[in-house]
């Protein structure tokens, strides 16, 4: 009886282990109103929110994807961009990353600019070149092809994203493409990429699970979003766009 029941729980120990999904700690950083927060939201959840919370410190999310038959889940930290709130949680959400996604705005250069300092901010905090890094141009649904100045070129972004070592993704939160289309806006112009949120996440996982760090066994699940150190200052009302 007794070598029935420990090897009942010998199995019960096996499948649960067998069931477990893969744990991986993603940052998403970048300037304040790039869209960190509706990306989040959009690959998570799977819609866009229509007004959102300027993030206070740091914002939570949870996928779980199945590569290649394995389940793994991406913890999907959405820090805030404005330093002020950074400050007293930057070794905290720094801490076992697996991987970041870099996200500027792309008809704001300045956001674009900006992305230099966070890698700098990463380099300071250990986190080298192994780890896996994906720059991300959001709002792409806002781009004005009639336009040539006061917008993040492709041409510019993807030599940035090449230079550091990341896959190069274009993509709107609030009006994804239905598939990854390029096309070409004009005579002797670069083809223009146009990204599925979905193709972000295969490529994140697939190099996720390629990488094959994962984070503690006991890791805890939380399911949807919190927000920490909300309470630091005044809660700042924003429409997404």
């Amino acid at each position: 009886m007794e070598s029935s029941l420990e090897l009942s729980n010998s199995m019960s120990s096996v499948s649960s282990m067998l069931n477990r999904s893969r744990t991986y700690k993603v940052l998403v950083l970048g300037d304040s109103g790039v869209g960190k927060t509706c990306l989040t939201h959009r690959l998570c959840a799977g819609e866009f929110p229509s007004r959102v919370e300027a993030t206070i410190g740091v914002d939570f999310r949870e996928k779980v994807l199945d590569v290649d038959g394995e389940k793994i889940k991406l913890q999907l930290w959405d820090t805030a961009g404005q330093e002020r709130f950074r400050k007293s949680m930057v070794q905290h959400y720094y801490r076992n990353v697996h991987a970041v996604l870099f996200i500027y705005d792309v008809t704001r250069p300045t956001s674009f600019s900006g992305l230099t300092a966070w890698v700098e901010e990463c380099r300071q905090n250990s986190l080298g070149q192994g780890i896996p890094r994906f720059l991300v141009g959001n709002k792409s649904d806002l781009r004005d092809p009639r336009r040539t100045d006061g917008q993040v070129s492709q041409e510019l972004a993807m030599s940035f994203a090449k230079g550091n070592g990341m896959m190069f993704f274009e993509t709107s939160a609030k009006n994804p493409p239905n598939k990854c289309v390029t096309v070409r806006q004009g005579d002797g112009e670069a083809p223009h990429q146009q990204n599925k949120l979905e193709d972000i996440v295969v490529a994140l996982g697939a190099k996720l699970k390629r990488q094959k760090k994962v984070s503690g066994a006991n890791a805890p699940a939380y399911g949807g979003s919190f927000n920490v150190n909300r309470k630091m200052a005044e809660k700042e009302q924003r429409f997404c766009c």
